[in-house]
């Protein structure tokens, strides 16, 4: 179908897509490039969590190496190493969307509709694991590097927590994956939706100005035709004269 229409503007309407598309891909190597960090409200608040734990990592590695360490630097390490999980449980208890807390344990199961209809086809269900020093294995009461023998264990207890933030950090990225295509799948079929509705109601300009053209000829031919056939009345007064 031609695109010269008025009432749906293809043209603009695919501009307009590709223009919100560049826009998201822009902001999103912004934030990037500024930050290092892909920030999300879920996936923002494990990245501090796990930037936290590499920080008790260290902690725990030096107070580890006896070698080096005498009781105030062991306890200089301890109380840093109880400062860092407070943050962690912090982030954990108080990160949320809305009046949803997202990474204390109860964000289970959460349904989101990405359809029109209820089907399980038009949904995704999502759940983030809980990001808390108790449920990652490295609260207070049960991890400490006050000395060498705690920070040893400390060492494989937050190394195990760093991978299981990986693991819950992944399967928030792969959600966010899901609805990047869903959005993107829904733009296509509103702009072919709208071609569609076009194609049915919309006047195509360049045919109709043609017929329209020609039809104007013929009127005037047929104008013409008339002003040459009401004279010939006169032509017969003119035989009689």
């Amino acid at each position: 179908m031609s695109s010269l229409v008025v009432n749906t503007n293809e043209s603009a309407i695919n501009a307009f897509n590709n223009l919100n598309s560049t826009d998201a891909a822009m902001t999103k190597a912004i934030s990037e490039l500024s930050s290092g960090l892909q920030i999300q409200t879920a996936s923002g608040a494990l990245n501090q969590i796990t930037s936290i734990l590499q920080t008790m990592n260290q902690l725990a590695l030096s107070s580890a190496n006896g070698a080096t360490n005498d009781t105030g630097s062991l306890n200089a390490n301890e109380q840093e190493f109880v400062a860092l999980q407070n943050q962690i449980d912090q982030i954990a208890t108080t990160t949320s969307y809305g009046t949803s807390a997202l990474l204390d344990g109860t964000f289970s199961n959460q349904s989101l509709q990405v359809g029109a209809f209820d089907n399980s086809n038009q949904q995704l269900v999502l759940t983030i694991g809980a990001a808390t020093t108790g449920a990652l294995q490295v609260a207070s009461t049960s991890v400490s590097v006050s000395s060498q023998v705690s920070a040893q264990a400390a060492v494989s207890a937050v190394q195990a927590a760093i991978s299981s933030v990986a693991s819950i950090e992944a399967n928030v990225g792969a959600t966010q994956n899901q609805l990047a295509v869903v959005v993107a799948n829904l733009t296509v079929g509103q702009q072919n939706l709208q071609s569609a509705y076009s194609g049915l109601v919309d006047v195509n300009f360049a045919q109709e100005t043609t017929t329209f053209t020609t039809d104007q000829i013929l009127m005037q031919s047929g104008v013409s035709m008339l002003s040459q056939a009401q004279q010939t009345p006169s032509l017969v007064l003119k035989l009689l004269q």
